[in-house]
């Protein structure tokens, strides 16, 4: 392999013009500038430069080498550039944006642990379940649920999304608890209208997909305002335990058809894609990680 060092140098020659200025330029002696080019040269078996007693040109060899030399050094930089960026604390404002159910449950909480970490930095949150344009509209992050993550962003995976079958134990009192997908059409199904198709329930179970028609009295695009109808003891809802872990743990809602899974999602964290994520994405990205966990804390205690 050829020695880095000496590609360098001979790119600082040809940037500089002479050897003397190269020299000058990396705090050495002209000869040992000399050699390190008389020295690749040799390792490569073929002449780099023309020389005479007034300038130095490059042969077509040497037009090659000096080109990656430019690269190797801008990388040098930019690498030193980097692991002084990792090693600096935090800096400016992060700009966040986050679907409503998830952003007001979990990412807006976990600000109190994570900015004491860092004084230096501020979170600007914006709450919506719009998609927003990161590099249009400033943002750094976006923490959004879904099933299929824009490609043009990269998405790094928080959390599964997770849904149960759920109503009250009195409702389940008054109606029966269904057995199978199939006796879904004899209860009130709250629909939740941002999931897709509406009307429509599908699961994966035991023999495969199932879909189902489901009816009820309300239809609403909002998870935080489905469970509190739910709460209320109005139907049956397929909500997320992002929501409802603590409800379930309680005992205050009963999930039925464990076997039946709804079709899961996940929630991602996306930003564009950079050659270089800047350290004040990073450390919040891995905060958010580590916070919630390999198995979510709200479906630790989840029934």
């Amino acid at each position: 392999m050829l020695d880095l060092n000496l590609i360098a140098i001979f790119a600082r020659v040809v940037e500089s013009g002479s050897f003397a200025e190269a020299a000058r330029r990396l705090s050495t002696s002209r000869s040992a500038v000399s050699k390190a080019v008389a020295k690749l040269e040799l390792a490569l078996g073929a002449r780099l430069l023309n020389r005479t007693t007034r300038h130095l040109s490059l042969t077509e060899v040497g037009a090659v080498i000096a080109e990656y030399g430019s690269r190797i050094i801008e990388e040098a930089a930019e690498a030193e550039n980097l692991v002084a960026s990792l090693m600096t604390e935090p800096r400016g404002t992060l700009r966040v944006s986050a679907s409503v159910a998830f952003g007001t449950l979990h990412v807006a909480p976990a600000l109190a642990e994570f900015l004491p970490k860092y004084p230096g930095l501020k979170v600007d949150l914006t709450i919506t379940d719009r998609w927003v344009d990161l590099a249009e509209e400033g943002y750094d992050i976006a923490i959004q649920v879904t099933g299929d993550p824009p490609q043009h962003l990269v998405a790094r995976k928080l959390a599964p999304v997770r849904r149960k079958l759920c109503a009250t134990p009195g409702y389940f009192r008054r109606r029966g608890i269904p057995h199978t997908p199939t006796d879904l059409v004899m209860h009130n199904c709250l629909d939740y209208t941002r999931s897709g198709e509406q009307g429509r329930w599908r699961f994966t179970g035991p023999d495969g997909e199932i879909s189902v028609a489901v009816n009820g009295p309300l239809h609403v695009d909002d998870d935080e305002a489905l469970s509190q109808a739910v709460l209320g003891g109005l139907g049956m809802g397929l909500l997320p335990t992002f929501i409802i872990g603590k409800d379930l743990q309680e005992g205050k809602l009963q999930a039925v058809l464990s076997e039946y899974i709804p079709v899961e999602r996940h929630v991602y964290a996306m930003y564009p894609p950079t050659r270089h994520l800047p350290n004040k994405t990073r450390v919040f990205i891995d905060f958010l990680v580590a916070h919630i966990g390999a198995e979510p804390y709200w479906d630790r205690t989840a029934n």
